[in-house]
């Protein structure tokens, strides 16, 4: 018996011993036409996505989609590793909640936590909602700590949060939301290309988010419409992680590029979250970091948004710093086409904020400098105004270190009025002209104004 032991142990040593090829990893086909008793072949495919995830095994593998509508099917990737969920060559699969509950708190219709090595791409997303206050309906929900998630390819649109309540901000909703909620590990090496979101009825929350312990990440190349709250936006501070660790670095988005997307009709009107004394705010962002740090913010184009691009705190004890703005093309704003700091004196600041070769053409102002802005330069940009002011900067509050340092130059400013009768407000007073505004500011020594042709 011993020596039959000895045997077996040494042929099983055999097969698993240098240059013996490694097992492919799984590959599982699923189609609307399958069967969850199927094999998961090409030719015997299962009938839900969530099945083939459950084959894979912990070594995980691929999950092919074929074309066609799975109604009512979530995929839920929970502690997982090395998994690929992808349309077939040519196809447009669809993951249709229409009809689900949505459960209380965050869920997605593609959900991913505490996973790494995880991609997601080709897949379309859509119905996925409630008017459930308590519910939180997302199209793809990466959430906990990981590493090396891939969304790409993916059309998140018409879904939801479709309570009425005028003001509240209870109301919410997310396209695709990142959420780093484990203060020890981050979520890392987290790319977000070539998506499209669009028709999304988001409340008080964002179109596509980044919030918490989020460090190194990517939104590149993806196309944004037609929802009614934010469209991009880097967050920190909130009670993501609470504790002692929620004022801290942890908690933040950062180390991150947004680049090359294309963001359009980002509209807060209508949107019941956003009524206001009797009025609809007009303050939805194109692009937003609130909290995040070091990010560079480069080469997008914001289009007939209410904000084209911000940069703030929303929380005091917060801050937003190590922002740079460059090449990015901002028109038809509906407010403003550039934010910069807290929007009112209970907000943190805004600081190492460079703003460069970019053009803002819209806005009223089309700049808006609000407070606890400092260590910021605005230079080298083209400055069109869409009707009243060109510049606004509120009346400095706080320390004198919480507004020192501020630089704008070598912007080339335009709009439609006569030279000389332009408008621009520095520290809450009006200054008509480039000049009168150049000597009661110091700033803007070597800029231009001319009107719009």
């Amino acid at each position: 018996m011993r020596l039959r032991r000895t045997v077996s142990i040494l042929a099983s040593a055999a097969l698993c011993g240098p240059g013996v090829p490694a097992r492919s990893p799984a590959i599982f086909y699923v189609s609307p036409g399958g069967s969850d008793q199927a094999s998961g072949t090409a030719s015997h495919p299962l009938l839900s996505p969530q099945a083939a995830v459950g084959r894979l095994g912990r070594s995980g593998g691929t999950i092919v989609l074929a074309g066609g509508r799975y109604s009512g099917k979530r995929i839920v990737l929970d502690g997982r590793s090395h998994v690929t969920v992808r349309a077939a060559a040519g196809a447009a699969p669809v993951l249709d909640g229409t009809g689900l509950k949505v459960p209380d708190g965050r869920s997605g219709m593609v959900e991913i936590h505490n996973s790494s090595d995880i991609a997601i791409s080709g897949l379309t997303i859509t119905g996925y909602r409630t008017k459930a206050l308590s519910s939180v309906p997302i199209g793809i929900f990466v959430s906990g700590s990981g590493h090396s998630i891939r969304l790409s390819h993916n059309h998140v649109h018409h879904l939801g949060n479709d309570n009425g309540t005028l003001g509240s901000f209870d109301i919410n909703a997310h396209g695709i939301a990142v959420y780093g909620t484990d203060p020890a590990t981050s979520l890392s090496d987290v790319r977000v290309d070539g998506n499209e979101l669009d028709h999304l009825v988001l409340g008080a929350s964002e179109t596509l988010v980044l919030n918490g312990n989020v460090d190194g990440w990517s939104v590149t190349g993806n196309v944004i419409h037609d929802d009614n709250n934010i469209g991009i936006d880097a967050i920190g501070f909130e009670g993501t992680i609470p504790g002692p660790a929620r004022f801290t670095e942890v908690n933040r988005a950062r180390h991150g590029v947004i680049a090359g997307n294309h963001v359009s009709r980002i509209i807060s009107a209508g949107n019941p979250a956003y009524w206001e004394d009797g009025e609809w705010c007009n303050c939805a962002d194109g692009i937003y970091v609130d909290g995040g740090g070091d990010i560079a913010i480069r080469g997008n184009r914001v289009d007939a948004s209410d904000i084209g691009i911000e940069a703030a705190s929303e929380w005091k004890q917060g801050r937003t710093n190590d922002i740079r703005i460059t090449g990015n093309t901002v028109t038809g704003s509906g407010y403003t086409s550039l934010a910069i700091g807290g929007y009112d004196q209970d907000r943190g600041e805004a600081f190492d904020i460079t703003v460069s070769g970019n053009v803002f053409h819209g806005g009223s102002p089309s700049v808006l400098l609000q407070y606890y802005v400092h260590d910021t330069t605005i230079t080298h940009n083209a400055i069109t105004a869409g009707g009243g002011d060109l510049l606004d900067r509120d009346k400095p509050a706080g320390t004198a270190a919480q507004n020192a340092d501020l630089v704008l130059d070598h912007n080339r400013y335009a709009g439609r009025a006569k030279p000389g009768h332009e408008t621009y407000a520095w520290n809450g007073v009006t200054q008509h002209g480039l000049a009168a505004y150049q000597a009661a500011s110091g700033q803007d020594r070597s800029s231009t104004y001319s009107p719009a042709g």
